[in-house]
């Protein structure tokens, strides 16, 4: 479902969405890949621990939304469930982990959660994944 409809072409709409899911994607990468590897490490795990479950379980729980949602909204598929995963991860990272902090500690989790909210309103655009989907659907159900 797309919230924001307009009457003119929607190329170029369709190509700055997939400019910013890719890009955006491979950025939360590189902050979701350290994380997936001190996961695997195996060694002692220090990690905030925001919803009581454990910094472990805690720590999975980011690497699923930082790392494998990442992927999948580069590609676009399952884009906002995705971005569910994502946003959620970045209002704990801001309001909860660097809740304290100075703002220079929480803007780039509240840059990128603003982006996700965008990308949520947006939907993932004609190129991705979720599209070519939904496409397939609509032709079969002639």
């Amino acid at each position: 479902m797309n919230y924001l409809k307009s009457n003119s072409s929607s190329v170029p709409k369709d190509i700055i969405l997939l400019v910013v899911r890719v890009f955006v994607g491979f950025a939360m990468l590189s902050h979701g890949f350290p994380k997936l590897q001190m996961l695997l490490e195996g060694g002692k795990i220090e990690f905030y621990d925001f919803i009581g479950l454990g910094p472990l379980v805690t720590l999975i729980l980011t690497v699923v939304a930082e790392f494998v949602c990442s992927i999948l909204l580069i590609l676009g598929l399952f884009t906002r469930i995705s971005l569910g995963f994502l946003i959620f991860t970045m209002a704990m990272a801001a309001f909860l982990v660097h809740g304290a902090d100075p703002f220079e500690k929480r803007e780039l989790s509240l840059i990128y959660l603003s982006v996700y909210l965008l990308l949520m309103a947006f939907g993932a655009g004609k190129a991705s994944v979720d599209h070519m989907i939904e496409k397939r659907k609509r032709a079969s159900d002639w």
